[in-house]
């Protein structure tokens, strides 16, 4: 399976499953995890990008530790709308993946998740190094917490619809 829409993810999404966020970028892969209620984002240390079959294991190892069910991916989509040269190597990276797991993927627009995140870390008096080494963790959080209030939403509206009162 290679991706699903955020709205095809909230079908399939059995209760207790975690949901992993990734920022990918050309030396790091920044993580975060949800909880299982899928209410908050966690941030994890980040994955050194070696080479992509490395870089693959390692990322199916944390899935199968932290039990992820599926894996938000941010779009690192251009602020136009257009997609550049990160989109497509995202896309490249999701689809060399599919052969390798049945876990699914969501695209999310990441614009301005590592403006956000950045600004929260110097919000908690984050030193300039220390930043530098969880920014990308952080992005994946922001990333994260994005998609897990947008499934919130979705299961408030199937549960309001579904009322007969």
């Amino acid at each position: 399976m290679a991706t699903l829409t955020i709205e095809e993810l909230a079908e399939r999404l059995q209760p207790n499953q975690a949901i992993a966020g990734l920022d990918l970028g050309t030396k790091t892969i920044g993580l975060s995890v949800s909880d299982l209620g899928r209410r908050f984002s966690t941030p994890r240390p980040v994955l050194k990008r070696v080479k992509f079959t490395q870089d693959a294991e390692l990322l199916l190892a944390f899935a199968a530790k932290e039990k992820v069910a599926a894996f938000v991916i941010g779009l690192p989509v251009n602020m136009d709308g257009s997609s550049g040269p990160r989109v497509q190597a995202t896309r490249a990276f999701v689809r060399t993946m599919a052969d390798k797991t049945e876990i699914p993927f969501v695209y999310w627009d990441e614009r301005l998740s590592t403006v956000a995140a950045e600004r929260a870390l110097l919000e908690m008096d984050v030193s300039r190094a220390k930043r530098s080494e969880r920014i990308d963790s952080a992005a994946a959080s922001f990333i994260l917490q994005g998609a897990l209030d947008r499934l919130s939403g979705l299961a408030r509206v199937s549960t309001t619809s579904g009322d007969d009162t």
